[in-house]
């Protein structure tokens, strides 16, 4: 038996052997303040986690990013049909989104402040539950097309989810989000539509956001040649995690402002309306690419992602193509011009009025308290928003630890948003539930107090994180 593949693997954990000596002990008994609260695998698994993140050897941007967009293959209980959107010929969707980006400035305040992304083709998965398959099943060797056709008789409801990956904007890919797009597509016997979008820092803000608008208005104006039959936006649910939560709120600001302008989308010789998606449902959506929340700081023993207040030293990734950035800049995402912009961090929204139904979760997570200020400001705006917390549970947890309870209580609570966003949408009423870790017991909370802070001091406080930012490494709170 060729064991070479194992080597690499053992070598990494065996410096760890102390760590999860002492954190079995720990939990076992009972000195660890999280035993109260996590099984010791989750324990374990988080304390590794954190361990590789913190202390693990420097690595460039493009060897991370190279890695995680690894396509792992198509095998089991999933259908993929993969398509690529071509770009209309008309430049109005492109300059929507600028109109949007200086639309929602304040007054005075200067134009521009990014580079202006190209509108070019957008890759992206439909993805499906293939419930006959087994999980040994590889992918059926037929054309896309066909593949996408096969996908389509076993969906059995009007749910088409936009799906946006996590990973901090400079990571990840549709095919590191597989597992979670099938579920999604299994749970509200739908179809997923799971987007490639452009990954900083060669592509900063708002080249990604660009990508989204692209992708909306495909599902919702097919090019000639699509796959799909034009989905009436009722039929719509922007999702993602992370990175992906930021983008559907981008995308939701986005459309917010267009419709405020009362502009319309000249799109493949048509202009076209600007609709409101069904609604919106947010795994451990970033709100605030600043980090300025106080969670940033205080919550970092409840999360694998290293805490701001956590000294990393001069450990710094080596120069690669894609970082530093050229021309140079702090962060990886955009230019601090456009950070604490409500289309780049959408803690800094001033408006949500007249937005579609929110889902949002959060854990005891570092951003736990962007989250709730999100989800308080639309709840007092009007919009119904339903939010659950999840009691000391880390970032995106149900990605990470499936085999808990909370983890399919949350992809229950997950879908369930989704399908009743499109099917029953007069069910949905604005909720908030704290999740007990362990009983699972639901504490009711009013979503409308989720925060005491006002937006001016949101605003203050992020713009002094900008001011502070040191630019010396990338971002090492990487979101799943």
């Amino acid at each position: 038996m060729d064991t070479s593949s194992a080597v690499p693997l053992v070598k990494a954990f065996l410096p760890k052997v102390p760590l999860i000596g002492k954190t079995a002990i720990s939990h076992t008994l009972g000195f660890s303040e999280h035993s109260k609260f996590w099984d010791l695998r989750t324990e374990l698994t988080v304390n590794v986690l954190r361990s590789f993140i913190i202390d693990g050897p420097a690595q460039s941007v493009s060897k991370l990013q190279h890695l995680s967009i690894k396509d792992p293959g198509i095998k089991g209980r999933i259908w993929i049909s993969k398509v690529s959107m071509p770009i209309p010929s008309e430049d109005d969707i492109r300059q929507g989104l600028f109109r949007a980006i200086e639309g929602l400035k304040d007054p005075g305040e200067a134009s521009g402040g990014y580079k202006e992304p190209e509108l070019l083709p957008v890759e992206a998965e439909w993805t499906g539950y293939r419930a006959g398959a087994t999980k040994q099943s590889t992918r059926l060797k037929i054309a896309e097309e066909q593949q996408y056709k096969e996908l389509m008789r076993e969906v059995t409801s009007p749910v088409t989810v936009l799906y946006f990956h996590g990973g901090a904007h400079y990571l990840m890919d549709p095919a590191s989000h597989r597992p979670s797009t099938k579920k999604l597509a299994k749970l509200t016997k739908g179809r997923v539509f799971s987007v490639r979008y452009r990954l900083a820092p060669k592509n900063p803000f708002p080249a990604a956001v660009l990508d989204a608008l692209v992708a909306y208005f495909t599902l919702l104006y097919p090019p000639a040649g699509s796959f799909h039959e034009a989905i009436d936006p009722k039929h719509i649910v922007l999702a993602g995690d992370s990175a992906g939560g930021n983008l559907c709120l981008a995308l939701l600001q986005t459309l917010l402002e267009l419709r405020r302008q009362s502009l319309k989308i000249r799109w493949n010789g048509e202009e076209r309306e600007v609709p409101m998606p069904a609604g919106a449902a947010l795994c451990s959506p970033w709100t605030d690419v600043t980090h300025s929340s106080p969670s940033c700081s205080q919550n970092g023993s409840y999360d694998y992602l290293p805490a701001l207040t956590l000294k990393l030293g001069d450990r710094q990734p080596p120069p690669c193509t894609i970082w530093p950035a050229d021309p140079p800049r702090r962060n990886m995402y955009a230019e601090d011009a456009c950070l604490v912009h409500p289309i780049c961090s959408p803690l800094a929204a001033k408006s949500w009025e007249g937005c579609c139904p929110l889902y949002m979760d959060a854990g005891k997570e570092l951003l736990t308290d962007e989250i709730k200020y999100v989800a308080m400001s639309a709840a007092r705006q009007g919009v119904k928003v339903v939010y659950e917390e999840y009691e000391a549970m880390p970032h995106c947890f149900a990605m990470l630890l499936t085999t808990i309870g909370g983890a399919k209580r949350f992809f229950d609570g997950w879908s369930s948003f989704i399908s009743a966003a499109v099917e029953r949408p007069e069910d949905i009423q604005t909720k908030g539930l704290l999740i007990k870790a362990k009983t699972l017991e639901e504490v009711p909370l009013n979503v409308e107090e989720l925060s005491s802070e006002s937006h001016e001091a949101v605003i203050e406080r992020m713009k002094r994180a900008v001011r502070d930012i040191d630019g010396k490494q990338p971002d090492t709170m990487a979101k799943l």
